[in-house]
């Protein structure tokens, strides 16, 4: 038997035996919901502050439990890290209360999801390990505009002539990854003029992955392998923050042709599970749209003395 959340009896359900997955579950929702509860004040909840030594930084449990309709011991068990049997609306009623956002909203969704799975359901998913030949073709048919494909490990699979130009930096490596690239290579600051804010989207894009495949052993691994060589994303992974990565305006430091900013739209490739395709366009009119121009003008030249020397039927001595 189960008790109702809304009140304070003990549960006579006999526990799981836990898991390091479950621990690992545990802290990450520990981690969430404490630190999204510390950034709200009672002003913003439209409570009022009584006494004026507060212990803690934003809300106190007591209160997000008021504003959440549960009680306090059940809040506490599920700050606690304890999300299993959770139901959709006491979930719902804790995105209300922590004022979460879309992505922040469904990051608590997959916590519990997380939490929930059966053995069956904790298995990663197959990923995707090639493009079909229609994306590869679809890319090659965009000429106007820089378009790449990147994996949930921020890798980046393929790219049109103009998204290898845009991000000509990180195509000298073997397989390009935007994550490593913006924490381990000293030429991002200078690439991303906003680099600071470049890598906190970044990070909080890689938790909302992380999120959604808990138990992805490569992804897993990315994250230990960042958090061990910086500091800078050790301290972004900390904070917990979850964005959706859509669109948005991205400034580039061009190694070519200079800065430019750019408009970025990203779209889920729904028969690829995991892979993503962003493009990018500049506002007509403006030096960026000019600098686009000659970034592809520099490309097709590139390309062309790139390319090997044909020699013409004609011209083949007998």
């Amino acid at each position: 038997m189960t008790a109702d959340p809304g009140t304070a009896s003990t549960s006579l359900r006999r526990s799981r035996a836990r898991t390091v997955d479950d621990m690992d579950t545990r802290s990450e929702v520990r981690e969430f919901l404490s630190t999204r509860r510390a950034r709200i004040t009672p002003d913003q909840a439209g409570l009022p502050a009584f006494g004026g030594n507060r212990r803690v930084p934003g809300l106190r449990r007591e209160e997000v439990s008021l504003l959440a309709g549960v009680s306090v011991d059940y809040y506490t068990r599920l700050e606690r890290g304890d999300l299993s049997g959770v139901s959709d609306s006491v979930l719902d009623a804790l995105a209300r209360a922590l004022q979460l956002d879309e992505a922040e909203t469904a990051h608590l969704f997959d916590l519990a999801r997380t939490a929930n799975a059966s053995p069956v359901a904790r298995k990663p998913r197959k990923k995707v390990e090639t493009l079909r030949p229609s994306i590869l073709r679809l890319l090659d048919a965009m000429t106007e505009a820089p378009a790449i494909v990147r994996n949930n490990y921020f890798d980046y699979l393929a790219a049109n002539a103009l998204g290898r130009a845009l991000y000509a930096p990180l195509f000298t490596t073997p397989v390009p990854n935007s994550a490593r690239f913006a924490f381990l290579d000293p030429a991002a600051q200078e690439f991303y003029p906003e680099w600071e804010r470049n890598t906190q989207e970044l990070v909080a894009a890689m938790r909302g992955e992380a999120g959604r495949n808990p138990f992805d052993r490569k992804l897993t691994d990315l994250v230990g392998e960042l958090s061990t060589r910086s500091e800078r994303f050790r301290t972004l992974w900390a904070a917990h923050n979850v964005r959706f990565h859509r669109s948005g305006v991205k400034r580039i430091n061009h190694p070519v042709v200079g800065e430019m900013e750019l408009t970025y739209e990203a779209f889920e490739l729904p028969a690829d599970a995991g892979l993503q395709m962003s493009t990018y366009t500049a506002e007509p009119g403006t030096a960026s749209a000019d600098k686009l121009r000659m970034l592809a003008s520099w490309a097709a030249t590139d390309a062309a003395v790139a390319a090997p020397e044909t020699v013409s039927p004609e011209r083949t001595e007998a």
